[in-house]
Formats: C-alpha cells, sequence, structure tokens
C-alpha cells in the first residue's frame, strides 16, 4: 500500500499548495490513501466544513487535527457528521466526533488512522499511550486491517519518539504534528512501523511556524500581549511523508521524505 501523509496546514498558503499538488501526487506516487493535518488551516486556527470539502474534493481521505480543532466553532456541531474528520482520540468522554476512523480504499483495504494528542506541553488530556494501545488491540494489524497510520500531535520530540517505539511492529506509520517544522529522521523502526518525529507543515516557511513574523516576533521581544497572529501569505511549501507497506503484514518497507515549494529543499519520493 502507498500512503502520503501531509503535516499541518497553515492558512490559505498552505490550503492552497496542497489544492495544487494533491491531485498531481496520487497519480504520480499511485497512492492508495491521503493524510492531511487539517488543524490550522482556516486562517491559521482551526478548520472549516468548506475546507473539508474542499480538501475531499480533490482525493484527500481522511483529516486529522490537534489543539486547535474547535478554534472554529462550527465544527462542534459538524464533527459528528464527518466521519472522516478526526479529533484527539485521548480527549475526555463526551467529547463530539472521534479519535479514530476505519477507511476503506478504492482496493478494497481497511485502513486504520488514528489521532492520538500528546501531554507534554499540550492539553492535559487523557493518556495517549493507553489509548492507543487499547484501539490497537481491538484492530490488529496485519488482520482486517491493511495499514495503521498514527498521526501524534504534539510538543516534544521525546515524546512522539516513545509513541514511535510503543507501536513499533503494531502500526504501519507513527508521524508526529504540531511543531511545524519537518524533522530529518525519517525511518523504519527495527519491529518495522515507518516513523517522523514531525512531518512539518503545509504554509509559508517565510515566518513563524507558518505565521506572519512580525507578532511572535514582537512577543518574544517584548514578553507583552500584541495582536492576534495571522497566517503568512507567501508561497506556499507541502511537507510530509510517502511510505509503502508489505501487502502481507501492513508493516513498512520504505519511508521517505515529501517538500514541494519554493523555500525548503525539495525532497520527492523515488519509487
Amino acid at each position: 500500500m502507498r500512503i502520503l501523509f501531509c503535516g499541518d496546514i497553515v492558512g490559505r498558503s498552505g490550503r492552497e499548495i496542497v489544492l495544487q499538488e494533491i491531485p498531481k501526487l496520487k497519480i504520480q506516487l499511485n497512492l492508495d490513501i491521503i493524510i492531511v493535518n487539517g488543524e490550522n488551516a482556516a486562517h491559521g486556527f482551526g478548520i472549516s466544513r468548506t475546507i473539508c470539502k474542499e480538501l475531499y474534493n480533490v482525493g484527500v481521505d481522511v483529516i486529522t487535527t490537534g489543539n486547535h480543532a474547535w478554534d472554529q466553532r462550527e465544527i462542534i456541531s459538524y464533527i459528528d457528521q464527518d466521519k472522516r474528520l478526526l479529533r484527539p482520540l485521548n480527549a475526555p468522554e463526551g467529547t463530539p466526533g472521534k479519535g479514530y476512523v476505519i477507511i476503506e480504499t478504492a482496493k478494497g483495504k481497511n485502513v486504520l488512522v488514528v489521532n492520538p494528542m500528546a501531554r507534554l506541553f499540550m492539553d492535559p488530556l487523557n493518556d495517549p499511550f493507553a489509548a492507543v494501545d487499547d484501539l490497537l488491540k481491538r484492530h490488529p494489524l496485519g488482520g482486517a486491517i491493511s495499514a495503521t497510520i498514527i498521526d501524534f500531535h504534539g510538543e516534544a520530540t521525546s515524546e512522539k519518539m516513545a509513541m514511535g517505539h510503543y507501536c513499533d511492529g503494531r502500526a504501519s506509520l507513527v508521524v508526529g504534528t504540531h511543531t511545524h517544522i519537518p524533522t530529518a529522521d525519517a525511518q523504519i523502526l527495527p519491529k518495522g512501523t515507518a516513523y517522523q518525529t514531525d512531518a512539518g507543515m503545509c504554509g509559508d516557511y517565510n515566518s513563524v511556524v507558518g505565521m506572519d513574523k512580525e507578532v511572535p516576533v514582537a512577543r518574544f521581544i517584548r514578553k507583552m500581549p500584541g495582536e492576534r497572529m495571522t497566517p503568512a501569505q507567501g508561497p506556499g511549501t507541502l511537507c510530509g511523508v510517502y511510505v509503502e507497506t508489505d501487502d502481507t503484514t501492513g508493516l513498512a518497507k520504505n519511508i521517505q521524505p515529501v517538500r514541494i515549494g519554493s523555500r525548503l529543499i525539495p525532497a520527492m519520493p523515488q519509487i
């Protein structure tokens, strides 16, 4: 199976590069499933139903989120209607929506997509490790589930790396989101799980993590509250990871970074 995971979409620049490139990548890489993190897609804060539909229309199969899942209030009433839009798996009981979905590909394969959120320097949700462990035991890789993709949304690299090793051999891919900077550690762990600490973002990298530079720089200098941050509006770069899995085990055979845009060094999978 061929999987593409794209990191956090930030604002208009991120949306435009994703909407432009996803249809081409789907054909070029012969992709079976495409997942994007959309939690910053609506002007940098949350996601809207309109943006969800735009992403689905170009070939995105599942949208993950994180700590900004609820920034657009319309999502609270919408998320139960959209089974392909996920919120953090380890949110408290009674939270609208779901933190995972099992989606069937065009070839009839079942893919489990999971969206836990970390706790170090993040909102104090329930234990993500326990939540993921319970789900993987109920839906083990290699039987009815042909691939398992885990978007671990978190701040601390150590916590994300720990999740990767915790799921090694039980997931096809564990990839981090939230910090918006692509890490250089794409690898296959010893038991066969593809891993990258952070996929990076889809947005304008002439910025501070996707936001127009002036306001965040001023906040660091003056330590005073200021204007609301807004997404940078320059040309976007798409960042993510490409993974190929073994059809029998569901474990990874190949992981390669994806970077398309004008500012970062480009990277395209060799297949």
